[in-house]
């Protein structure tokens, strides 16, 4: 039976940039870092009072595109707006250059340090 989401990986070209930017700019907390000799890979494991959300995985060389790493991952959030003008004045890449508000929440998309595509949720 699924109980819900473990984690979302991610593959990055850089551990250390890709942890502060997970850790300094979205604010996640880095739970566990370490190799992965049998592959071989580096993985990092960030997240929420100790709740992993987030694996980074660095040193893949097999073939992965831009699309193929993950769509993207929605983070749960509150006062999208203040989230929003932070990560701009943060330098952050904006894919979306306003707030989208829907039934059920806003929203807005942005990039990771790899180009992958972010997004900022809040419920109503």
């Amino acid at each position: 039976m699924i109980t819900g989401i473990e984690h979302t990986g991610i593959m990055v070209s850089n551990m250390d940039d890709s942890i502060a930017f997970y850790t300094e700019v979205l604010g996640l907390k880095l739970i566990d870092r370490f190799d992965h000799t049998s592959v071989p890979v580096e993985l990092a494991f960030l997240g929420v009072n100790e709740k992993v959300l987030v694996e980074l995985i660095a040193g893949y060389t097999g073939e992965v595109t831009n699309e193929g790493k993950v769509h993207h991952i929605a983070f749960s959030v509150t006062n999208i707006e203040e989230k929003y003008e932070w990560l701009k004045e943060k330098g952050v890449g904006m894919k979306d250059k306003e707030i989208t508000e829907l039934p059920n929440g806003k929203y807005f998309f942005f990039y990771g340090p790899d180009e992958e595509s972010l997004e900022f949720f809040e419920s109503k």
